[in-house]
Formats: structure tokens, C-alpha cells, sequence
């Protein structure tokens, strides 16, 4: 009899995460700080940056090849100003990570080049950004979140990297950045190890980059309507130049941050390419989509993960750094959407004479279902897992069942299977979505461009449910 009671007195079963699984949310400083409700635009916005060039010289925005929307910064949602309550309804929501980003050109926007040590570096610092960033710290620590903290998500200030100029002459211009591993990878090296020696007792979990392969793409390979980043050109050469120069980079900023902080845990933010052919019968499309998956996952981590460089994407290895090796604590994964691929009888196109560049991404498909084969291929590098990003623009309450559960329970499934140790949502609120500004809104909150007002869309208030159940409520029925 009392058993009977007990078993009609249970509560609902939950399908639930591991115990010490995570929940969090993300956002990138250029995207959120700016449109500051009461301060003044220029103490709001950080104009000392490439991407702030890319989205503001009206030449640019003018030429069609950008991409760019012209949205004017001060619709973004002000978080510079707002960050306290954009915490709260973090912690509202019953989150434990919040992921953000150091912003390189707020700490130092005016050259800081003849800086060769820590100390030299620490005396050109802006020292009203170095207490906002330490507030910063404080008011998560305040609100029980935990943070993840970015080094470099896409910008760099001016003087490392002149978009515009690099886009005119990328052969010439004085500020090339990335193509220029003798400058970039000691500035870099240096920003990295001010922070990481400044913040080292606030910050466990460390990224060194956001999404090198979009900084690739994008900036260096293929500019198109989806992304464009400074400097916007199409040369495969210079892409695989940048892509080693950025594999350097991660291991010598991971070496920086661990000589700052031995037990840090460092990570690197991969977007894989799930690829699928856009006709299966068709042997081309199947080779398309096989070396699409090779060139996007399997070279571009062997370079930051193992240290080996393919230099001619024909497959085979031709370079081992063991400098470059072994810096890489876990992976963070972003995923959106996967690739479905035509293939050619060589290489694609505009992609050079790379031997496995044969294919051409045509369109996207945003299903979930993808996200199981993305985490897969992450976990296959034998490192922990975290969903460093994962949303959809303009979400509507059909997404919750679209997308938000799917995706939830495949996260959770695969947790039985591999170690994933937490999930970042993209993002807390609606942000300057890069080229696109406010044309693409990714928030769990809604925010007015006005009046900078949060609004707690349904499909946040999903995720609030799962976050605060640790999982899914099953239906008794």
C-alpha cells in the first residue's frame, strides 16, 4: 500500500543530462557592446577595430561585392553599458557559463608594437578597458556564471590588420595581419599573455580563436553573401598561409595562457563541415562532399591539433611541428548547419590547383540532425566537448520543436557516448550579427533597437525549462 502511494506521489521522469553538465549562453564583444542606451557612442563603440572599419567606411558598405547591411552600430544592444542585467536574466534562466570575448582594440588602440615584454605591453593598456573588463569579470562571478573567455573572436585592432587597405593591396598594405606570420604572431602572442596574466585567477576555461576556417573562408577564400571578412578577397594561396599562421598562433597563445595559469584548460573553437552530396548517385558530388569533410575537419585540425600541415591539399602531410602540437586542452564546436556539395573533375573554380579542392558548398541545410554527425567528428580528435555555439536567426515558437528539442536531445544522447561537458546557446541576446548587422537576430532575448529593451522570446523560455530541469520532462502518458 505505501509503496503504491509512493510510486503515484513521483514526481515526472526527467530524460536528463550528466550531473556535472553544463548550460550556458554566447556572445563575441564587436557583436553585443555597442548601442549603448545613455553613454556616449564613441565611449560605447570600439572604433579601434577591422571589423568596425568593415561594417562602417561607407566605400566599403558602397561596394556590393562586401555583403554589408550599413546597419548603423548603435542598433546593437548595448551590452558595454547593460552588462549587469544581461547577466541577470542569466542567471534568471538558471545558466552557469557565459561566453564572451577580450576585445584586442578596446585594451589597445593605439599602436602597441614596440612592446616586447608583458610589463612594456601592461603601460600602453587602456586602463579605463582594463577595469571595465575587470568589473566585467566580477559582476559573472556575482551573477554564479562561469566564464569562457575568447582571446580573439575575428577582430583586431587597426594597426595589426587594415581590412580596407589589405582588401586594395593585400600585397602591399603595411597592416596585413594574418598573411604577415613574422608581425602577427608575436603581437598576438604578447596580447595573449597580458590577459591571460591579468585575468588568470578569474578565468578557467580558455579560446584562443573563434572559427579560424570562417576567418579563412571568408576573409581569404570565398567572400559571399552568408560571411564576408576583412579583408574580403579570393586568393587559396594566401588562405592556406593565414590558415597556418593561425594554427601557430593557437599553440603559442596556449603556451602564453599556460605559463600564466599551468592548470588553465585551453581550446580552440572549430566549425566543422558536415557535408552531404547534393546527388548521391552522381560519383563527382560523393567526391565532393568526402574531400569537403577533409579539407574543412580532418586538415584544418591536424594543423591546430596535431601540428601537421597538408601544404598542398592533396592528402598527404608534408609538415610536422612539434611547437605546434599538443597545445590543445579541448574543442569547442559551433554548429549551424551543414554543406550540401556539387563536385567537379578537379579542382573547383576560384580554388586554385589544390587537389582535393573539387567541391563547391551550394546550399546549407539547417536540420539538426547534423549536429550528431558534427559532434562525432569532434569527439573523434579523443579531446573534451563543449557546444561553444549553437542557435538559429529569427527564431519563432516553431523552432522550439524544430530545432531547440532536436538539437537538445541529440546534445544529450551523445553525452552517454562521448564527453561533452556543456552547451552554449547562440545567443543570450539579439547581437550585430557580423556583415548581416540586425538583419539576422540570434536571441534567446529580443531586443528592441530603441529602446534596448530585453524581451524573453518562447524559444528561450524552452531552454530556461530544459537548463532548470537538467533535461526533459517525459510525458507520463
Amino acid at each position: 500500500m505505501h509503496l503504491l502511494l509512493l510510486m503515484a506521489c513521483k514526481g515526472p521522469e526527467v530524460l536528463a543530462f550528466p550531473e556535472d553538465f553544463q548550460f550556458g549562453s554566447a556572445t563575441a564583444g564587436f557583436q553585443v557592446e555597442a548601442g549603448c542606451p545613455t553613454l556616449p557612442a564613441e565611449d560605447c563603440e570600439d572604433r579601434a577595430s577591422d571589423w568596425y572599419q568593415w561594417v562602417t567606411d561607407e566605400e566599403l558598405i558602397a561596394d556590393g561585392g562586401n555583403h554589408l547591411s550599413g546597419d548603423p552600430m548603435s542598433q546593437a544592444p548595448g551590452h558595454y553599458e547593460l552588462y549587469d542585467q544581461d547577466l541577470q536574466l542569466a542567471e534568471d534562466m538558471g545558466l552557469t557559463l557565459f561566453r564572451f570575448s577580450f576585445e584586442w582594440s578596446r585594451l589597445f588602440p593605439d599602436s602597441a608594437e614596440q612592446a616586447t615584454t608583458v610589463e612594456e605591453l601592461a603601460a600602453l593598456v587602456d586602463a579605463e578597458q582594463l577595469a571595465w573588463y575587470h568589473d566585467y569579470l566580477d559582476a559573472m562571478a556575482v551573477h554564479g556564471l562561469q566564464p569562457v573567455a575568447t582571446i580573439n573572436h575575428y577582430t583586431l585592432p587597426l594597426w595589426v590588420h587594415d581590412g580596407k587597405a589589405c582588401q586594395a593591396a593585400p600585397d602591399t598594405c603595411e597592416a596585413s595581419g594574418w598573411l604577415d606570420e613574422e608581425r602577427m604572431l608575436p603581437l598576438i602572442e604578447l596580447f595573449t599573455a597580458f590577459v591571460a596574466q591579468e585575468f588568470a585567477d578569474d578565468i578557467q576555461l580558455w579560446l584562443t580563436l573563434n572559427e579560424p576556417l570562417a576567418v579563412i573562408v571568408s576573409g581569404y577564400l570565398l567572400p559571399n553573401e552568408e560571411r564576408t571578412n576583412p579583408p574580403g578577397i579570393s586568393d587559396p594561396d594566401k588562405a592556406l598561409v593565414v590558415a597556418w599562421n593561425m594554427a601557430q598562433a593557437h599553440a603559442r597563445m596556449s603556451d602564453a595562457i599556460h605559463a600564466a595559469d599551468p592548470d588553465a584548460e585551453v581550446g580552440i573553437v572549430a566549425n566543422l563541415g558536415v557535408a552531404r552530396p547534393e546527388d548521391p548517385d552522381n560519383p563527382l558530388h560523393v567526391q565532393a562532399a568526402e574531400n569537403l569533410s577533409y579539407v574543412y575537419n580532418e586538415a584544418i585540425l591536424e594543423m591546430f591539433v596535431n601540428g601537421r600541415l597538408d601544404s598542398n591539399l592533396d592528402g598527404v602531410v608534408d609538415l610536422e611541428d612539434p611547437s605546434v602540437a599538443g597545445r590543445t586542452d579541448w574543442l569547442g564546436l559551433n554548429y549551424y548547419f551543414a554543406f550540401e556539395v556539387i563536385g567537379f573533375d578537379g579542382p573547383a573554380p576560384g580554388f586554385g590547383d589544390y587537389p582535393k579542392m573539387t567541391f563547391f558548398p551550394k546550399t546549407l541545410d539547417e536540420d539538426p540532425a547534423y549536429l550528431a554527425d558534427a559532434i562525432d567528428m569532434t569527439a573523434a580528435w579523443g579531446l573534451p566537448v563543449w557546444i561553444t555555439e549553437n542557435g538559429i536567426a529569427d527564431p519563432e515558437e516553431a523552432d522550439i520543436e524544430g530545432f531547440l528539442d532536436p538539437s537538445l536531445e541529440i546534445v544529450r544522447e551523445k553525452s552517454e557516448e562521448h564527453d561533452i561537458r556543456g552547451y552554449m546557446y547562440w545567443s543570450l541576446m539579439d547581437n550585430y550579427e557580423w556583415n548581416h548587422g540586425m538583419d539576422m537576430r540570434f536571441g534567446l532575448y529580443e531586443v528592441d533597437l530603441v529602446t534596448k529593451q530585453r524581451t524573453l522570446r518562447p524559444i528561450g523560455e524552452r531552454y530556461a525549462e530544459i537548463v532548470q530541469s537538467h533535461g526533459f520532462l517525459v510525458d507520463d502518458e
